[in-house]
């Protein structure tokens, strides 16, 4: 992910619409960028329309064998979840080819960088060093967030039988196993409270300085379930939020998953500690879920990304406008956030989420960019509101992480 090279987009988004625009990479990095500038022979043509590449900030690779599977017989979210607990057993070799095959789904789709929230630790470090290997054999940018998980629920009861292999015991075997984990070029090690019933506030505080000693992201899943919040205030008397702020968890390097079930102190709380917001509307659809106040977050000061968690569908731009679209029928309202806004949530919000300096094209920026073939390959103007409403992943033509091309059709 150290290439160099120039390109020349027809059009590119800069925060505005440029068009003939000139990027020249060196060494994985945007060097310049000039609008209005022809095209020199040894540059790469980018036919439509060009953008920072896409971030998935939440994903479970194992759980997109779940697509098309579970889908007769009804239930809730738990049946939903015993049903996942049947594809948590992995070799390491089967799970290389398998995340291999995921992330290519991803870079097709135009995700440059992944967030793969990682709790299948029945091989120590096997199982995550896998997801790297094939990250890194398929051109992907990866933020391996391993999840620290402990116990079965709030009161304390164990691990059920499906659930001790995610487990390492307490957490200082987490961090232990962990620190065993290796950055390079492309990868990035972060940490994860898997969440407060998993978790017991001792060790979540753990957890949390262990990010913060090692200056990498912390995630955590939040109040998806209403079922959380209840034994969350009936064994803590507190909401998840307010246990996550009585704890020192709360902080703009925490990003919260799902964040649905929030009373309005809560919003002020996650607001007022600028922790970041990942929702993810078509697992949450899928789980039957329901909306979260992801408008009144991000009033609050919540930065807001997106992901794609049980990969049922991998395409960022559908996230994107689900963020939007489903707010619409929950709240009977439009343009909850403007189309600008849900573009920062696929790019730029969600690499700072991963802990990546992209999702922008700017000098200095890592070179990951993609480009869109034009609608029904007629030629208009870029704009956010059609890129966001009008295209999807298929539409991806060109993907370039790091200043080197992994899709090109």
């Amino acid at each position: 992910m150290n290439g160099s090279g120039r390109w020349h987009a027809e059009q590119a988004w800069l925060g505005h619409r440029g068009e003939n625009v000139l990027i020249e990479v060196e060494a994985g990095r945007i060097k310049t960028i000039s609008e209005g500038a022809p095209a020199p022979p040894d540059a790469v043509a980018l036919q439509g329309w060009t953008i920072p590449g896409l971030a998935n900030v939440h994903s479970h690779a194992f759980q997109r064998l779940l697509r098309g599977e579970i889908e007769s017989g009804g239930g809730d979210f738990w049946e939903w979840r015993d049903q996942m607990y049947r594809f948590t057993e992995w070799r390491p070799a089967d799970y290389f080819n398998h995340g291999r095959l995921v992330f290519r789904e991803m870079l097709e789709a135009g995700i440059t960088a992944v967030g793969e929230f990682h709790y299948l630790h029945g091989h120590s470090n096997e199982l995550g060093e896998a997801l790297i290997d094939a990250a890194r054999e398929e051109g992907i940018r990866i933020t391996l967030i391993d999840a620290c998980y402990l116990r079965g629920a709030m009161d304390g009861r164990p691990l059920e039988a499906e659930q001790l292999t995610f487990s390492d015991g307490d957490a200082d075997r987490w961090a232990r196993r962990v620190d065993l984990l290796e950055e390079a070029d492309g990868v990035r090690i972060a940490a994860a409270i898997h969440s407060v019933r998993a978790v017991d506030p001792e060790s979540m505080r753990i957890v949390a300085a262990y990010a913060r000693d090692r200056h990498v992201p912390l995630h955590i899943h939040l109040a998806e379930q209403p079922a959380e919040v209840e034994e969350c205030e009936a064994v803590e008397g507190c909401t998840p939020a307010e246990l996550l702020e009585r704890e020192g968890i709360l902080g703009p390097d925490l990003t919260a998953v799902h964040a649905i079930h929030l009373d309005e102190r809560d919003i002020i709380l996650l607001g007022d500690s600028q922790v970041s917001i990942c929702a993810c509307p078509t697992t949450e659809r899928d789980l039957g879920d329901r909306v979260g106040p992801l408008r009144a977050l991000a009033g609050a000061g919540c930065a807001l990304s997106v992901g794609s968690d049980s990969n049922v569908v991998i395409d960022m731009l559908e996230e994107a406008r689900g963020l939007e679209l489903d707010q619409r029928r929950a709240t009977g309202r439009r343009v909850l956030h403007q189309p600008e806004q849900l573009l920062r949530a696929a790019t730029v919000n969600g690499m700072r989420a991963l802990g990546w300096e992209a999702g922008e094209l700017k000098e200095g920026m890592l070179a990951d960019f993609i480009t869109l073939a034009q609608p029904n390959g007629l030629w208009r103007e870029l704009g956010p509101a059609y890129l966001v409403y009008g295209y999807s992943g298929r539409d991806v033509t060109n993907v370039v992480v790091g200043g080197e091309t992994v899709v090109q059709r």
